[in-house]
């Protein structure tokens, strides 16, 4: 929607008949898309065609499917990118993709991408298919948390016990700030780079949640103060100086 609002036309996919519709509503052209191991379906290649420009924002869904190959998916997708008119591809991925660590480095576009999840690697490797693919310029932009409009942070732990890391610091990053951020890739078009990003703040889990749960009179979680606290600070020193971009959300 906010592409539109800035001159662009846009295609969407979705992958349930009734937002069909709902897409359609706002000015974006729909169609009807779903990838699994077995192959895409519906109509791939009509949505991509007569575009120059793709982003690609699905997540492994690795919760409901398990054994789903992620990677394979992302390849049988790159075929028909290859054989489209689309000449520039915005990956977006996680900074899930970067391991926790008990001396909470501070993680650039530079540090090694050495997540140990199945998430995480599914998602390195969907990065490397990409980046990898000389038919089309590709860049990567991980994002931290998700927050922001129905995603309000203080319920993903409020009234909980027993939680790890509360030393850890956080890594969010509002919904507005993604959209800014992958507006600003396309204007200005950075391409063949990777970008992290999340708000620059990082306070520890402990002092963000236990504020935020306060500052809404909801329960606050306890925390399991006995072990050691591990995690990672994600740096957007690069999204705010190449991209010249100030973050409108602070944590």
């Amino acid at each position: 929607m906010e592409l539109i609002k800035n001159g662009y036309s846009v295609k969407g996919s979705t992958t349930s008949a009734d937002k069909m519709e709902v897409l359609k509503k706002v000015g974006i052209l729909p169609f009807l898309v779903s990838i699994s191991d077995d192959g895409i379906k519906g109509t791939i290649d009509a949505c991509l065609k007569d575009s120059a420009g793709l982003i690609i924002n699905i997540p492994p869904g690795l919760r409901k499917n398990p054994e789903a190959n992620f990677v394979k998916q992302m390849e049988m997708l790159c075929k028909h990118i290859e054989s489209s008119t689309i000449k520039n591809v915005l990956y977006v991925s996680s900074t899930a993709v970067y391991e926790d660590d008990v001396s909470m480095p501070i993680i650039t576009e530079e540090s090694p991408t050495n997540g140990q999840s199945a998430s995480a690697k599914q998602l390195i490797g969907a990065e490397q298919v990409f980046k990898s693919n000389s038919n089309f310029k590709t860049t990567i932009l991980r994002f931290g948390g998700l927050i922001g409009d129905g995603r309000n942070p203080a319920k993903f732990l409020s009234g909980k016990t027993n939680v790890k890391n509360p030393e850890g610091p956080i890594n969010l990053i509002h919904q507005e700030d993604c959209i800014a951020i992958i507006k600003t890739i396309l204007l200005n078009k950075h391409w063949n780079t990777d970008f992290n990003a999340a708000a620059p703040q990082h306070p520890t889990r402990k002092a963000y949640y236990t504020s935020l749960c306060k500052s809404q009179n909801l329960p606050i979680p306890q925390f399991d103060l006995s072990g050691h606290s591990n995690g990672k600070i994600i740096s957007s020193e690069k999204v705010e100086r190449i991209l010249k971009y100030d973050f409108q959300h602070q944590l």
